[in-house]
């Protein structure tokens, strides 16, 4: 090498001084961490080649670090998520679009508004039908577009899968509205099918409450036709009487029954028992279950409950207050000294308490197998519902659903 000047000598080191102070200022990478070792020979490390390595070491810890850090971050928050995503949403707006977009209307469905009835309870009456996607789509949309209609009481021919403003322009379409066709869901008093009757069909109220009035012309050996007046959707000529409405329909719970291999010394009992299991149960396998619960309490050998079904439905029903818009009785309909009480008198009430249909009287006659003795909806959204066979089983799942109601204001609870 040639000898150097004395100022070639100086532009040389201050040369060396910024390259290693450009080498300490940058980043290192994480490729020049696992090169670091390779790229020096044995034995000629310097002192700043050592210290240049501690350097990039500690950067590499440090990066350790802050990977662990995310780490944790991330685990966090997926349990937060996991635990409170459904509020999350609910705040951030996140949540599902409530309405089915356009285009997927498909089919027909057939759906009864009943005289009282408003945006609120035929938003829900639609999401039932299957014609919109939530139980308050119709509503809110009604809200948002600043619409107040008048729903006139009649069975309309809508579609599925429709948006809210599509379904609300078909209820205002007279040509929607089908006459002499009667819609009755499971579940509905003799009170409020002959209201339904009346409004869809066009006969007087009178004329229906009279034909009713006496069983025995439909061979029907009880004081009321409660659970007599099978749920369907009915078609009628033009002219039809009262008389031959509730015939016709007496005739298809006659048929369901029969299906169901019902005895005819039996079908008093068995649509009384179907009348409950109608009102509790929620989903088609909770049906036979319920059933079964209310076999098991009528157990004359069962030291828990004494022969007292304890059913809410019943207790409502006998105070009248079944249709109050709550699922939890009331301490005077618990304690009320009626006929139909079951927390007040041991065995089955005295006759049915709504009009059952045919997965109902069938898991009457058919209970499933079980050891219950207990159950509760934990949950109204989602109509989960626990089976127990201990009372203290029973506690624990009470409270969940103290829970839900709680935290689930105007709910129905």
């Amino acid at each position: 090498m040639p000898d150097l000047s004395p100022d070639d000598r100086l532009a040389d080191h201050r040369g060396q001084r910024r390259r290693h102070r450009a080498d300490a200022s940058s980043p290192p990478t994480i490729e020049s961490l696992f090169a670091e070792q390779s790229s020096s020979a044995p034995g000629r490390q310097s002192r700043h080649d050592r210290d240049r390595r501690k350097s990039r070491i500690a950067a590499w810890g440090m990066f350790v670090v802050v990977l662990a850090l995310l780490g944790g971050l991330v685990w966090g928050g997926a349990a937060l998520w996991n635990a409170y995503e459904a509020p999350i949403r609910a705040f951030m707006g996140w949540g599902e679009p409530e309405d089915y977009e356009e285009g997927l209307a498909s089919g027909e469905v057939l759906v009864t508004i009943v005289s009282g009835d408003d945006g609120s309870t035929i938003s829900e009456t639609l999401h039932e039908a299957g014609v919109t996607k939530t139980p308050n789509a119709f509503y809110n949309y009604l809200i948002r577009a600043g619409k107040n209609p008048t729903f006139q009481p009649g069975v309309y021919a809508l579609q599925r899968t429709m948006t809210s403003e599509a379904a609300l322009t078909m209820l205002s379409d007279p040509t929607s509205r089908r006459d002499s066709v009667a819609q009755l869901r499971e579940g509905l008093t003799v009170v409020q099918t002959v209201q339904i009757l009346s409004e869809s069909l066009d006969i007087p109220i009178a004329d229906l409450e009279a034909a009713i009035a006496d069983p025995s012309v439909y061979a029907v050996s009880a004081s009321s036709l409660e659970g007599w007046l099978f749920p369907a959707t009915y078609t009628f000529d033009p002219g039809v009487t009262a008389t031959e409405v509730i015939q016709t329909m007496v005739e298809r719970a006659e048929q369901s029954l029969d299906a169901a291999g019902v005895p005819l010394e039996r079908r008093q009992e068995i649509l009384t028992i179907a009348s409950i299991i109608q009102r509790e149960a929620r989903f088609e396998a909770d049906f036979f279950k319920v059933s079964r619960v209310i076999q098991n309490r009528l157990d004359p050998g069962n030291d828990q409950t004494h022969g007292l079904l304890q059913m809410d439905s019943t207790a409502q029903y006998g105070y009248d207050e079944m249709h109050s818009g709550s699922a939890s009785s009331s301490e005077a309909a618990l304690t009320d000294d009626n006929p139909w009480n079951t927390y007040v008198h041991t065995g089955l009430p005295v006759g049915p308490i709504s009009n059952p249909g045919d997965l109902a009287i069938d898991a009457a006659m058919h209970p499933a197998d079980g050891p219950w003795l207990f159950f509760v909806t934990v949950d109204l959204d989602t109509g989960e519902t626990i089976f127990t066979e201990t009372y203290d089983e029973h506690l624990v799942y009470v409270e969940q659903w103290d829970q839900w109601c709680e935290a689930n204001p105007g709910s129905g609870c």
